[in-house]
């Protein structure tokens, strides 16, 4: 029995370029390869396209760019090709795909670029589809829905230019968080306790975006839900980020230097439930598959306030993610096997 095609998609043009060699790498050393049919695909960080076929140690260590493992490589729109053109030295040949999975953290890769180039190509999509991954980036857009869902959300202004920051968020509570509206693993994200900080923190979102988003600070702590699947949702076990110092910025998220994660979270049973339902209908206002991370905040009061949706998570073996889902039983090579399974059954 021929086994599926799978292509896992790594690297590309974002800040997250290396957090996404990481989590590639483990996803890859963990797919079942009696199974499936690895075909791993690079983009570098100037966006060529690769086919890799070297040791996978060279993505974790980023030397996978090479003349004896790559050979140029894209995914073709056409629906007729339903794969990748390969691009050899005397010729070209296709490898049909059965579905394809993007290991591509934060813009060009979890914003729906990606999404919309594999659903055109008629190659079903291991994750969130294009609508949802464009939602999800855009934390104006998810907040608004989210809140249309009833879910509680922190009050913001969004600017389009460094022009309007003083008077759009004159009405805000300090302190205040500054974010890129589309970008990921805190980048070009500051905490500002005054006015007179706020120039400074614009200027600095702009560098990722072209819109900035300003929201007040909601005091308590982080949990997140690793959900996973289709129309039938598991949890993972929540998780909570204890702050020692500043916020969970992307030193913190990747070195935890003044921070521990809690799994499972330091909640009562009754205010876990509350959280995984609140998890479940954000998925579903956004229309998630495959899975993803929702993350909120639990207020000194209890109240759960939405903060945003991961649609590509950092998925190494000690990545909150897997973890959430280690709590509840699942080994990271059955989460990586399931992801693919939903993946592959969504387009048979």
């Amino acid at each position: 029995m021929t086994k599926p095609n799978i292509a896992i998609l790594f690297g590309g043009m974002s800040p997250e370029y290396d957090v996404s060699l990481q989590s590639a790498y483990s996803v890859i050393t963990h797919i079942n390869r009696e199974k499936y049919e690895p075909h791993l695909i690079g983009i570098t960080r100037t966006g060529e396209w690769h086919l890799f076929t070297g040791d996978p140690k060279k993505i974790a260590g980023d030397t996978w760019v090479s003349p004896e493992d790559c050979m140029r490589a894209v995914i073709s729109p056409d629906r007729e090709t339903n794969g990748v053109l390969v691009f050899g030295k005397y010729e070209v040949w296709t490898i049909k795909l059965d579905a394809a999975m993007p290991i591509l953290h934060g813009k060009n890769g979890e914003d729906g670029t990606i999404q919309g180039l594999l659903q055109l190509a008629g190659i079903p999509i291991i994750g969130c589809g294009t609508l949802s991954s464009a939602l999800c980036m855009d934390k104006e857009k998810a907040h608004k829905l989210a809140s249309m869902a009833g879910i509680n959300v922190p009050k913001s202004v969004v600017i389009d230019s460094e022009e309007d920051k003083l008077l759009e968020a004159k009405n805000l509570i300090y302190p205040l968080f500054v974010k890129p509206v589309n970008c990921g693993s805190s980048f070009g994200i500051t905490k500002v306790n005054s006015p007179s900080e706020l120039p400074t923190a614009v200027s600095h979102a702009f560098k990722y975006d072209s819109r900035v988003i300003i929201e007040e600070n909601i005091p308590g702590f982080e949990v997140g839900c690793a959900v996973l699947g289709n129309k039938n949702l598991i949890v993972g076990k929540i998780d909570e980020i204890e702050l020692t110092d500043g916020f969970f910025d992307y030193t913190e998220k990747y070195g935890l230097n003044k921070t521990n994660i809690h799994v499972p979270a330091r909640i009562t049973a009754e205010k876990a439930e509350e959280i995984v339902l609140t998890a479940q209908k954000i998925y579903r206002a956004l229309d998630c598959q495959g899975f993803a991370r929702v993350d909120m905040f639990v207020a000194p009061q209890g109240k759960i306030v939405f903060n945003e949706v991961n649609t590509i998570p950092g998925f190494t073996t000690h990545s909150r993610y897997p973890n959430m889902l280690k709590a509840v039983g699942m080994t990271f090579e059955e989460i990586v096997n399931e992801i693919i399974r939903l993946g592959v059954e969504s387009g048979a």
